[in-house]
């Protein structure tokens, strides 16, 4: 029978498989492996770095944390050891950190604790791993998934230096999956992986390099069988010669998902955004949740959809429902802290929110409105009762003089003259009768008959 081809299902993973030998296989994460910096000096071959530095690895899945540990421990001539939050306990802890000291005091050995997921060991576990930090029995490279600020205690992170991972690049992603293509670990040059199939792994990926090869490897599997031939007793001269082509179809079917037409560079990104924003505007929750679901499932970065909540609730909803903008940044912050895919559910409730309360312009018109009329030369003196009065010399200029304290009148409003003279009558705010903004207007006409304008 012939030897097992890398397509055949049953074997290690190949996100496994491609696990990189040395840092110079990592894909992405170029901010954290300059010469000299913390990780590259762990990873000295000779292991006669004199950095003993702990350090805690934040990132999303599929960034890189278990790589970087493990490529380290192969280059750098440490002992490694390695811990589960989800199955280790203190016990387990401190055996370690005791081997750890009898291989440093009678070998001279220095010691690697790769700890993966340190947010699921409790305050009493972090505790334990304090001596061996602080001694330097160990050196601890950690990874999490959580904010280490919310989820590692306070003298463990004070020992230790945390390093954030980012999600990797498109670019970063095609050449992992290329290489995992061609790689003997790989597939071994066993298939051809057409443009179209790469990019939407790309794309399907989101960042995530162990999705992005497990798509692989399932579209992979799915053409096995036509290059397998010979091992099902086809005979060598009857087996197909060209190499089976994995196409974007391919792809779809392995994965279970529909690919998107969605390039984060191109039209369909601007199309699809403005198309999301149009519809809060246009106060269709449905076309907007729609829209959202497409950008999330093509691996839009959920910030910048973020970003644009905070805009529309600014420049569409305004002061007809200021409480849009708060949830609108309460989303964004609560995307930053939580990450995804639970990020998904804020964005959607801030959309929800936006598209379904009542809209105004007003403030965004009412800016470019005053901003139009100081570039065309429009602003004049401010006048005397408003300038500052508080320097030496200023009461002998006029300043401050004839001011009129609001606070002091019944109505809180004075009768005085705010803008310059160049602009006096001027309106830039003009209220819809939507939302507060209705009330809002009625106030506003009532003060600017008191202020004579």
């Amino acid at each position: 029978m012939a030897q097992a081809s890398a397509l055949f299902q049953g074997q290690t993973p190949l996100a496994v498989r491609m696990r990189p030998t040395s840092l110079d296989e990592v894909a992405g994460q170029g901010h954290l492996l300059r010469p000299g910096s913390p990780l590259v000096a762990l990873a000295d071959p000779a292991g006669t770095s004199k950095n003993t530095v702990s350090v805690i690895l934040w990132g999303p899945p599929g960034t890189g944390k278990t790589t970087l540990a493990q490529a380290i421990a192969r280059t750098s001539g440490r002992r490694f050891v390695e811990l589960s939050a989800v199955t280790a306990g203190v016990r387990d802890v401190r055996e370690v950190m005791q081997d750890a000291m009898t291989q440093r005091d009678l070998y001279g050995a220095s010691t690697i604790l790769f700890l993966d997921e340190i947010h699921r060991f409790t305050k009493a576990q972090q505790d334990a791993l304090l001596p061996g930090v602080e001694n330097g029995w160990v050196i601890l490279i950690a990874a999490t998934t959580e904010n280490p600020s919310f989820s590692v205690i306070s003298p463990l992170l004070s020992r230790s230096l945390l390093l954030t991972l980012q999600p990797l690049t498109d670019d970063d992603l095609g050449a992992l999956v290329d290489r995992a293509v061609g790689d003997p670990r790989g597939l071994a040059g066993e298939v051809t992986l057409d443009p179209a199939a790469r990019s939407a792994i790309v794309q399907l990926a989101s960042g995530d390099a162990r999705r992005a090869l497990t798509s692989l490897e399932a579209a992979a599997a799915m053409v096995a069988p036509a290059s397998d031939a010979a091992e099902d007793g086809e005979s060598p001269a009857e087996a197909p010669t060209d190499r089976p082509v994995i196409t974007a179809d391919v792809v779809a079917q392995a994965v279970d998902r529909a690919l998107l037409r969605y390039d984060k560079q191109g039209d369909e990104h601007y199309d699809v955004i403005s198309a999301f924003i149009k519809s809060i505007r246009g106060s269709d929750v449905d076309a907007a949740i729609h829209y959202l679901a497409r950008m999330i499932e093509a691996g839009e970065d959920p910030r910048f959809i973020a970003r644009r909540l905070v805009i529309s609730a600014s420049e569409d909803i305004g002061l007809a429902d200021p409480q849009a903008l708060v949830i609108a940044v309460a989303a964004a912050d609560a995307v930053a802290f939580i990450g995804m895919p639970e990020g998904r559910i804020p964005l959607a409730e801030a959309t929800a929110y936006l598209a379904t309360t009542a809209k105004s312009n007003a403030a965004y018109v009412a800016i470019d409105k005053a901003i139009a009329d100081v570039r065309a030369g429009g602003f004049g003196r401010v006048p005397p009762p408003l300038r500052d009065a508080h320097y030496p010399g200023a009461k002998r200029l006029g300043h401050g003089k004839g001011y009129i304290y609001p606070h002091d009148l019944e109505v809180g409003v004075a009768t005085q003259q705010y803008l310059p003279d160049e602009l006096r009558g001027r309106h830039y705010y003009e209220p819809t009768g939507r939302g507060l903004e209705r009330d809002i207007g009625a106030r506003v006409e009532k003060i600017r008959k008191i202020l004579g304008d």
